[in-house]
């Protein structure tokens, strides 16, 4: 089987023991591991398929803890890289009643913002089916270059590039720059993730029939519009398919999103679709593969954090069944 690699950031979420205060107010944390990117990782192995995580962690404890979490998720750890110039990345999380989130990141810089792109390899990407990037790693820095050093390596072996722009301001210096650095990475991605609260902000549109000017640049060929509670959507150039959404009791919204994208790459690579065939998919297939993503990101709602949320197979089997 081919394997789904991500690159990006890794880092530990300290996860508030309380919900509905703000973040000055939080008495206690829980320490998980986070970072979009790596939890996009976990998704694919612990489903059950094959998954690299390309980054670079400080040599310090926390950076020992997330390589722990990882390989316990059976996620491959070789594509890490360790340095003393930098610790790894901390974000402190305050939860609202409702579970979503406010973020105070600590990298500055952190640790995978200093991958350089000469130690991003060519021959990582020989088995690559697929490539999965964020936006929180496209700040001007080392990691930048090694992101577009890692999708010139996959496209020259006809993987999937998959991105998810996974906007969070505050890493930015200015609301442009991150929406520049996305405009600039987004072409050259065949699948582009974009959520309701994202959509007016990177596009400028506000409805995804206006948005999908802006959207289908370049390379991309597949759309997926996520929106909570009220479903997710795909697009082609000339298609649309929906599926509605799932109530849940929600617990913790931290790594839902990653969890949607990562689970519907897995269903990529073990149906075995190639780039060439993106846009082709059935709408019967793609509504499948939907309705599975998004009971997926519902489960991991209900639960604390990103990859400890996450099901295996077996798991999100038997909980569809509980809900459809």
């Amino acid at each position: 089987m081919k394997k789904v690699i991500s690159i990006g950031e890794a880092l530990i979420d300290f996860i508030p023991n309380q919900k509905g205060c703000e973040l000055k107010h939080v008495t206690g944390f829980e320490r998980v591991v986070g970072g979009a990117p790596a939890n996009v990782s976990a998704v694919v192995s612990k489903l059950g398929g094959k998954s690299n995580f390309i980054s670079k962690l400080g040599k310090d404890a926390f950076g020992d803890h997330i390589i722990e979490i990882l390989k316990d998720a059976n996620v491959n750890t070789d594509y890490i890289l360790r340095t003393n110039k930098a610790n790894t990345g901390l974000a402190f999380v305050s939860l609202k009643e409702d579970g979503n989130r406010d973020f105070s990141f600590y990298r500055n810089p952190s640790s995978d913002m200093l991958l350089e792109e000469n130690e991003v390899k060519k021959e990582w990407f020989k088995e690559c089916h697929s490539l999965h990037f964020c936006s929180v790693d496209l700040i001007e820095c080392p990691m930048k270059y090694a992101h577009k050093k890692a999708i010139e390596f996959a496209l020259e072996n006809k993987s999937i590039i998959s991105f998810d722009p996974n906007v969070r301001l505050p890493l930015w210096d200015s609301k442009e720059s991150c929406r520049e650095a996305i405009l600039e990475f987004l072409p050259l991605a065949h699948i582009v993730k974009i959520s309701d609260e994202e959509l007016e902000f990177i596009t400028g549109y506000n409805t995804m029939d206006k948005a999908k000017e802006v959207l289908f640049k370049g390379n991309v060929k597949l759309v997926l519009f996520t929106k909570g509670k009220d479903g997710a959507e795909a697009h082609t150039k000339d298609r649309i398919v929906k599926i509605p959404g799932n109530v849940v009791d929600v617990v913790d919204t931290t790594g839902a999103g990653d969890s949607f994208i990562g689970s519907f790459l897995f269903k990529l690579l073990q149906e075995d679709i190639n780039m060439e065939e993106l846009d082709s998919i059935s709408d019967e297939k793609l509504k499948e593969y939907l309705a599975f993503s998004n009971c997926y990101a519902a489960y991991s709602t209900t639960k604390k954090g990103a990859i400890g949320s996450y099901a295996t197979l077996d798991e999100i089997k038997k909980y569809i069944i509980t809900i459809l």
